[in-house]
């Protein structure tokens, strides 16, 4: 079978682990970051107006240390899965090409993953101690 099923789609999981890392990264923007940017852009009201709305907002935020382990895990298992050495697409042309199309979408959104990861890091983590270390 080599890899994947008779209609072309991989079976190795790789792209459903994919589209889970992207939303568990996104949960970390969602929690972290964008309250976070929103009070440092003077925004404050928003973000109440927001965790009114969203009460399990607080919740995820009281756990930001947990969310961003479990997402960060799931980028480096997706990473794995994406570029572990000996990946093959089939060897039929048509199975193959479906099979590049699928890894070069995969590629795309693996990485936009890791750039909404690295900004809610950056705004979660980072942000307030730059702030404050440059007195601003």
């Amino acid at each position: 079978m080599n890899g994947s099923s008779t209609n072309g789609q991989p079976l190795t999981g790789e792209r459903g682990v994919t589209f889970f890392t992207l939303f568990t990264t996104t949960g970390t923007l969602l929690c972290c970051a964008l309250p976070i940017i929103l009070v440092t852009l003077g925004l404050g009201t928003t973000v109440v107006a927001m965790t009114s709305a969203f009460p399990f907002l607080i919740t995820l935020t009281q756990h930001k240390i947990w969310i961003f382990a479990f997402s960060g895990l799931m980028l480096a298992v997706s990473g794995w899965l994406m570029f572990r050495p000996g990946r093959q697409c089939p060897a039929d042309e048509e199975l193959g090409r479906a099979c590049n199309n699928a890894h070069k979408w995969n590629r795309r959104i693996y990485w936009t993953s890791v750039a909404i990861w690295g900004v809610g890091f950056f705004a979660a983590y980072l942000l307030l101690p730059i702030r404050i270390w440059l007195d601003v």
